[in-house]
């Protein structure tokens, strides 16, 4: 689960992060009452979305105006920002060309800024270590940086059976250049963060840029922070933080039904159970010369209800142009997913082709149940051979 900057940075304040001071506001009004009670004479007005890349990008109805975040030297620019960003949308490298609307904006004091840092906590599941990573190259997409020149980036593993030792930061903050009363406060900064990541059961915690200020200070200019959804049950407080109109409709709907679904780019609807075998269907489709339109797992014990659901959901997806259906049934049994497919097909008048392999308990019940649908859906022997048919079928439908 993502929570949006400001939301974030009052988590880290808590746990004594240095974050700077700011106010969240939904109305041009609300912007400058927020300009109000800062400082100034400088203020930054953010936009709120769920991406990043906000400086660099454009809103739709003004591509070759300001980006998402914008300078302001007055309440009178704080306001003019405000209303040029609040309902448009704002497009950026990370949310596609449809971009995203902004709905609430961030109002922030003004920095003197020396360096720009990047710094970021994070779950490494090759080593089961907690990671810190740090680089010289603050402000900028830290994927460009390691295409480019991954030996700006630094690491240190973190056991966590033992936590965070002072040298861990010591040896980014000689990495980085850093020298003086600069290499206690990134220590000081660092236990911080670990605290935050750690209690919060965080997935990632990342600061882009981390700054050196004028005086020495350092201080999170942007902060963003992704949680274990397998945690949450843990913190009511921040599952309520959820601003559902940042996500994407279709996997809303598949929590309710507790599936796990991932929205893709793709033609070939799937619908699989277990995560291997779903992550070996997606590559099988591609192979084949295709792409997939969604991970989705049903799970081991899934219902009629529950397959009938998963259905719906993939053809919801107007980029849906055929669906392969791919169960090996060991707890789950071949004829529910039968009977769910054929009760979410006839429901739904599917118009796109099918094809569904079936294998495991049950199975021949199973394709019973499909041949004596009345529903043309193409049964398969193999997974290479649903792969081969749902991509030839869409081909053919084309």
């Amino acid at each position: 689960m993502n929570i949006h900057e400001y939301q974030a940075k009052e988590l880290l304040r808590g746990y004594g992060v240095s974050v700077l001071q700011g106010y969240v506001a939904w109305t041009p009004e609300e912007a400058v009452q927020a300009a109000a009670k800062l400082p100034g004479p400088v203020y930054v007005v953010k936009s709120q979305i769920h991406a990043g890349g906000r400086g660099a990008g454009h809103f739709k109805d003004d591509p070759n105006g300001k980006g998402g975040v914008r300078l302001a030297k007055s309440p009178d620019e704080v306001r003019a920002a405000a209303e040029a960003m609040l309902g448009h949308t704002l497009i950026t490298k990370q949310t596609g060309p449809h971009g995203r609307d902004v709905r609430r904006i961030y109002v922030e004091a003004g920095c003197d800024i020396a360096r720009e840092l990047y710094f970021a906590f994070l779950v490494d599941r090759a080593s089961s270590r907690i990671v810190l990573m740090a680089s010289t190259e603050g402000g900028m997409e830290i994927e460009e940086v390691a295409s480019h020149t991954p030996e700006k980036i630094q690491r240190v593993t973190i056991d966590p059976a033992t936590g965070i030792f002072p040298y861990h930061s010591r040896r980014l903050a000689f990495g980085l250049g850093l020298k003086g009363k600069q290499i206690g406060a990134l220590q000081k900064f660092a236990d911080a963060m670990y605290k935050a990541f750690i209690a919060l059961d965080c997935s990632i915690v990342e600061i882009n840029p981390l700054v050196i200020t004028g005086a020495g200070d350092i201080v999170a200019l942007d902060a963003k922070i992704s949680f274990d959804d397998n945690a949450l049950y843990r913190h009511p407080e921040i599952a309520g933080l959820r601003d559902e109109s940042e996500e994407d409709p279709k996997e809303l709907e598949a929590a309710k039904f507790d599936l796990n679904y991932v929205a893709l780019d793709g033609a070939i609807g799937c619908m699989v159970n277990g995560a291997g075998l779903a992550m070996a269907t997606m590559d099988i489709i591609k192979l084949y010369g295709s792409s997939p339109a969604n991970f989705l797992d049903v799970g081991g014990g899934a219902t009629r209800e529950k397959v009938t659901a998963a259905f719906k959901i993939i053809l919801s997806d107007p980029n849906v142009e055929g669906i392969l259906v791919n169960i090996f049934g060991g707890i789950m049994r071949c004829d529910v997913i039968a009977e769910g497919v054929v009760a979410a097909a006839r429901e739904v008048s599917l118009n796109v082709p099918l094809v569904v392999r079936l294998e495991g308990t049950n199975v021949a019940l199973g394709k019973e149940i499909l041949a004596n649908s009345g529903l043309p859906i193409i049964s398969a022997d193999n997974l290479a051979d649903a792969a081969e048919k749902i991509v030839h079928a869409v081909k053919e439908a084309a």
